[in-house]
């Protein structure tokens, strides 16, 4: 069976337990990304970070990311949470996890999903240093 776990949280991100809860006696591979607030940006000191979103169309656009990556890698179960609001230095941002029966359509599944979340999510980062703050155009994906 298939499944898809999509949302948008205010809390921490509960990233192990997210994990725990998704893997199967079927999966040979449990996948997971977290994106982690860095304390540096641009050679500049980051104090903290805060993410807006427009949450009906994230939580769609979350959902058809992973219905994607379903149809694309044989996998069991996506999730893809997101956080909004303040988050410090160290804290989880956004949390990819992928269980399928063998690591590659995993990992494959899992790169494709937050390369999209980054790119076409309507949540927006706001980044906060000493001298000021600016916000975040799409993120350049790294190769």
């Amino acid at each position: 069976m298939q499944h898809e776990t999509v949302e948008i949280l205010r809390a921490p991100i509960d990233v192990a337990g997210l994990a725990g809860g998704l893997r199967r006696g079927e999966d040979g591979a449990v996948v997971v990304f977290e994106g982690i607030v860095r304390g540096d940006s641009g050679g500049r000191t980051t104090l903290y970070l805060e993410y807006e979103g427009y949450e009906p169309m994230a939580l769609e656009q979350m959902r058809a990311i992973a219905r994607e990556a379903r149809q694309r890698w044989p996998i069991d179960h996506i999730a893809i949470v997101h956080r909004l609001g303040r988050l410090e230095i160290g804290e989880t941002s956004v949390a990819i996890v992928v269980t399928a029966a063998h690591r590659t359509p995993a990992f494959d599944a899992c790169r494709h999903a937050i390369d999209r979340v980054k790119k076409s999510v309507a949540i927006w980062k706001k980044e906060y240093f000493a001298d000021g703050a600016v916000w975040v155009e799409g993120e350049v994906i790294e190769r």
